[in-house]
């Protein structure tokens, strides 16, 4: 019999990163789009890196400063080998993709449009909050749906933060890999078929979001 836990330590872990990587992926998406000084280019590039980084590489950087010595050590917060280790890890491997797709929905928009809204008082919360989220919510949907894809099939920095624990940090793409590694085919082509189910339900939203003209 299969157990489920996978699947929802997945759905929990790829829920709050997903949230978190869009909050902040969108936010400073937006304050990107807006500054216009020296070094844009050096800010985005470093806010991309996880994109282009191994994965195996960013869990251990994450497992150094997170771990029992890192600069977490003096509160005694512990987000080694348990579940929020693997939201950190997702949260960090997902908001690149959030923030980049988010930016170039942003950098789609009149920004004539935005100026006229300042103009006639309105703050730079209502501006972002009512106009530009609006005007870009096709891109945003699409970085969303992308976003949580992207998390729920994280494997390298998860298991290097949150390591492979039955019932308690064993994700989905965790599940396969020491599937295989036990020669229980059927076991990992069970989560294949899971994996590629939610991937095209992902693809299908985005779909669905373009006919109805989410704009």
């Amino acid at each position: 019999m299969v157990n489920f836990s996978p699947l929802w330590i997945s759905l929990k872990v790829s829920l709050c990163a997903t949230f978190i990587a869009f909050v902040f992926g969108v936010s400073f998406a937006y304050g990107l789009y807006n500054y216009r000084g020296k070094g844009r280019s050096l800010l985005e590039g470093i806010l991309l890196i996880p994109l282009v980084l191994p994965p195996t590489v960013v869990g251990f950087i994450l497992l150094i400063l997170l771990g029992k010595n890192g600069i977490l050590a003096p509160w005694n917060l512990n987000f080694v080998f348990n579940w929020y280790g693997a939201v950190i890890a997702t949260t960090i491997m997902g908001f690149p993709l959030m923030f980049r797709i988010s930016l170039g929905a942003f950098e789609q928009i009149d920004s004539l449009i935005l100026d006229a809204a300042r103009i006639e008082g309105a703050s730079e919360m209502i501006v972002f909050i009512y106009i530009a989220i609006p005007m870009g919510l096709r891109g945003i949907i699409s970085g969303l749906v992308l976003t949580f894809t992207r998390i729920m099939g994280e494997f390298g920095a998860t298991l290097m933060v949150a390591g492979n624990i039955p019932n308690k940090t064993q994700t989905i793409p965790m599940a396969i890999y020491f599937a295989v590694q036990g020669g229980n085919i059927n076991e990992a082509w069970f989560w294949c078929i899971v994996l590629l189910l939610i991937s095209f339900l992902s693809i299908f939203l985005i779909n669905l979001s373009s006919i109805f003209k989410v704009n």
